[in-house]
């Protein structure tokens, strides 16, 4: 008996056991089956398997499927810690476009090696020493610069 359930979003069509519908009843299933046979068949079956694991060639294919398995997983696991790593990296795509007095601003800290805000105040013309300390953090938020305090001066180098 195929069962099609149906949600908001989906569709879902699965099987249900005959007999948990009245159509045949657990204890009528297992009925025809007799106490004394069934355990034999068990048994008999047991026997057979145990044999088969005395012989070594089994034990080895046995040992060579769970190798290949554990290999297989390890791929899969390798594989998924490799998307992992690409989603938690942050924008490495390229470099963000910018104005150009910013792209003028990195240059300027890429010659000179280091730069403070009042070095770039003086280079561009800036009135004030905030001006210029605002658009060196932003730069350096972006990725393009990176800061470093000493004392009471900060310094913003190339990446």
């Amino acid at each position: 008996m195929i069962v099609t359930g149906f949600s908001r979003n989906s569709q879902r069509t699965f099987a249900r056991a005959p007999w948990k519908h009245g159509t045949m009843d657990t204890k009528d299933k297992f009925k025809s089956i007799s106490s004394p046979q069934f355990r034999e068949k068990i048994s008999a079956d047991l026997q057979q398997n145990l044999e088969k694991f005395k012989d070594p060639v089994v034990l080895g294919e046995l040992m060579f499927q769970l190798l290949e398995e554990r290999e297989n997983t390890n791929r899969i696991l390798k594989n998924l810690l490799q998307r992992l790593e690409a989603l938690e990296k942050p924008g490495e795509l390229e470099e963000p476009l910018i104005p150009e007095m910013d792209e003028n601003i990195v240059d300027f800290v890429r010659k000179k090696g280091k730069a403070t805000a009042d070095d770039v105040k003086a280079e561009f013309g800036y009135k004030g020493k905030n001006g210029a300390s605002s658009r060196l953090n932003r730069l350096s938020a972006l990725g393009l610069l990176s800061k470093r305090q000493v004392g009471r001066k900060v310094f913003f180098l190339p990446q």
